[in-house]
């Protein structure tokens, strides 16, 4: 079989799956402006086809059939780029700056290459480079809206871009190559039919999966960067073409030899430009500096803070912030730290970061500088340039030996909160401004997250004081009946006491009220509700008392240590809560255990350490259950609120109480207070 034939036969069937294709348009009553654009479009790529046929068969100028295609490649064109106007009709879509603009640029470069051609005697040369500029242009569109769409859109217009990309890239390659050797080659020019038909069905699947003619997308950074890349290497491959041209012009008999030969080279010189990473950094920085006004794609960043944020659970959230926080700036460790006035922080979360003792001269001078200014510290630029922080008198070395470089403050509103502390590898990299505006919106954004998540816990807390204070009503009810029903004993003994069935009734009575009491006992913890004022105390005389009254069970508490402690103190309710955790060490150690306090003065503090060889706790156990209240592991002998109310008075008075354990070996809590 000849190969025109071959070509008549493949443009055919291709003509008939559009017109097939068509009439399944038709079919799907789809009223949308998309919908009947791509109606449009598919008969004139069936015309082409037609035309292509008829040209084969009958032998008339190739122009024409260059003309339908011109045709054919501006309505796909046009239908890729409507895929970003919302339900517009055929008019609306016409009317669009982007597709006026398109359409501007097509029909320009088709009067003019036309027009060089018909100046020139028909010379096909200048044809050929038009359809190279034109498929390099839909090419960059496909890639443009597959990487503009999101996951649903590119699941409908994948196929659509399989096929419409196809037939760029095979048209692309032959028009280059004609331009090139002066000439169309034929043989890939007659299969063209039916690689046009086989782009039908995928349209057909596309169309199916597209459902309300919508499909928005957003130029991003990154779009244009892979855009600018296509469009390099187009441009690159056009003059290379022009090239291979002018060698074919000029070489006489070796010209096609030595333009193949250049085709070759310069596709090698192509492919190390665009692979090189040197080059395409220079590529993204000259997009960052000429085309968009910002270092980030805020909206990019922004959408993933959202995402992040919203799978973020109540018993994580300080962990998520800080990770999210870390990405920004690629640290390997970082730290949330809450201020607790008086100069203190506590640690939420911490991630690959230890701070001692020795920071916290820093952390004051920095709190009190943030307040102030509000900036963000840049330890790396701090060392290179201290006067760029004015005031700000630290020890960057030392933050350097944790690995620390920068910190940044946390505000709720106008309110400080504390700081991410993190740390990087990279010590050279300093900020710049857009790093800080980027830094300071998502602190903001996380500050919140925080506040509101802990506001949550607070609320949580607060109902469940609420549901403790219901159980208490009804407690007292009890006692109430209880009372009373002893008060009508006592009012009634003197005159009935000689009565054998009033005796037999009391008795009755008190089994009554004993059992009632006992079980109002098992739900109550041991505290006193009595309520004093603070004065000056000796810590000291307070423990010996509440070791003294603790003695009376096993095992005994031993006083290893006891400096003479003067401070001004709640002694009533300091008492209790020394007692509950006295209480609670024999609680959780064996008769023949010991539970020893040590009691030290130190220059600015006093440090109170109540320890055991108990049963001890876990770690998972102390950061999540410990003190939190309501949760209890004795059943309905407690209430579950005596450890978080130690907690919540030592912090009252600016003072902690932190927790050593390991099951089987024993637990400390430390208790420090300011003098």
């Amino acid at each position: 079989m000849e190969m025109y034939t071959v070509g008549i036969w493949g443009y055919s069937f291709a003509s008939i799956a559009y017109v097939i294709f068509s009439l399944l348009i038709l079919a799907a009553h789809n009223q949308s402006g998309i919908a009947r654009w791509l109606l449009f479009s598919s008969l004139i790529a069936g015309g082409a086809n037609i035309a292509a046929a008829l040209q084969i068969y009958i032998g008339f100028s190739l122009q024409w059939a260059m003309l339908a295609d011109v045709i054919k490649i501006a309505t796909f064109s046009v239908l890729i780029l409507s895929f970003n106007i919302e339900k517009g009709s055929i008019q609306e879509i016409l009317k669009n700056r982007i597709i006026v603009k398109y359409l501007l640029f097509w029909f320009g470069s088709s009067i003019v290459c036309w027009g060089t051609s018909y100046t020139l005697g028909f010379s096909y040369e200048y044809l050929f480079l038009l359809f190279v500029l034109l498929n390099l242009t839909s090419l960059v569109l496909l890639e443009q809206i597959y990487r503009g769409g999101n996951v649903e859109a590119k699941r409908s217009i994948t196929p659509l871009v399989i096929a419409l990309g196809s037939v760029a890239v095979f048209d692309f390659v032959l028009y280059a190559q004609a331009t090139m050797v002066g000439g169309i080659e034929f043989d890939f020019w007659y299969i063209r039919g039916y690689l046009s038909a086989l782009a039908v069905p995928l349209l057909l699947i596309s169309i199916r999966r597209f459902k309300e003619g919508a499909v928005r997308i957003f130029v991003s950074r990154n779009v244009v960067f892979y855009s600018s890349m296509l469009m390099i290497a187009g441009l690159y491959l056009l003059l290379m073409a022009v090239a291979g041209y002018l060698i074919n012009y000029l070489g006489g008999e070796w010209g096609q030899l030595v333009s193949f030969g250049f085709f070759i080279l310069g596709s090698i010189v192509l492919a190390v430009l665009l692979i090189t990473e040197t080059i395409r950094r220079q590529v993204k920085v000259f997009i960052s500096k000429h085309f968009f006004a910002n270092k980030y794609e805020y909206r990019e960043e922004w959408l993933e803070l959202i995402g992040q944020i919203e799978t973020a659970s109540a018993e994580n959230y300080c962990q998520v912030s800080l990770q999210i926080m870390m990405s920004k700036v690629g640290a390997t460790g970082g730290v949330i730290l809450k201020a607790n006035g008086n100069n203190r922080f506590t640690v939420k979360h911490s991630d690959g970061i230890e701070l001692d003792e020795s920071f916290d001269k820093d952390l004051m001078l920095i709190e009190h500088f943030t307040k102030n200014q509000g900036w963000i510290i840049d330890i790396n630029e701090y060392i290179e340039d201290s006067l760029l922080y004015p005031g700000l008198y630290i020890e960057p070395k030392m933050w350097h030996t944790v690995g620390v470089n920068i910190l940044v403050p946390i505000f709720i509103g106008k309110n400080f909160y504390g700081f991410f502390i993190l740390s990087n590898s990279d010590e050279e990299n300093k900020l710049n401004w857009e790093d800080r505006d980027l830094l300071f919106a998502i602190a903001k954004q996380l500050g919140n997250f925080i506040s509101l998540n802990e506001a949550n816990d607070k609320l949580a807390e607060s109902k469940q004081f609420d549901a403790f204070n219901q159980m208490s009503a009804f407690l007292v009810h009890d006692l109430k009946n209880v009372q009373a029903q002893l008060a009508l004993i006592t009012s009634n003994a003197i005159q009935h006491r000689d009565n054998k069935e009033f005796v037999d009734d009391v008795f009755e009575t008190v089994e009554s009220a004993t059992e009632r009491l006992a079980k109002v006992l098992a739900q109550l913890s041991n505290k006193h509700a009595a309520q004093s004022t603070s004065k000056s105390v000796d810590l000291a005389d307070i423990i010996e008392r509440v070791a003294a009254q603790r003695n009376v069970v096993q095992p005994q508490v031993v006083i290893k240590n006891k400096d003479e402690c003067l401070t001004i103190i709640d002694y009533e309710r300091f008492f209790s809560v020394i007692n509950h955790l006295i209480q609670n060490a024999q609680e959780a150690t064996s008769d023949t255990g010991w539970v020893e306090i040590v009691l030290e003065k130190q220059q600015d503090h006093i440090n109170i350490v109540v320890s055991d060889n108990g049963c001890g706790m876990s770690e998972s156990f102390i950061k999540s259950r410990l003190f939190k209240p309501f949760d209890t592991t004795k059943g309905n002998a407690g209430m579950g609120i005596g450890v978080f109310e130690a907690k919540q008075f030592f912090e009252s008075i600016a003072g902690s109480l932190t927790v050593e354990s390991a099951e089987g070996q024993g637990t400390k809590m430390i208790i420090c207070l300011p003098v």
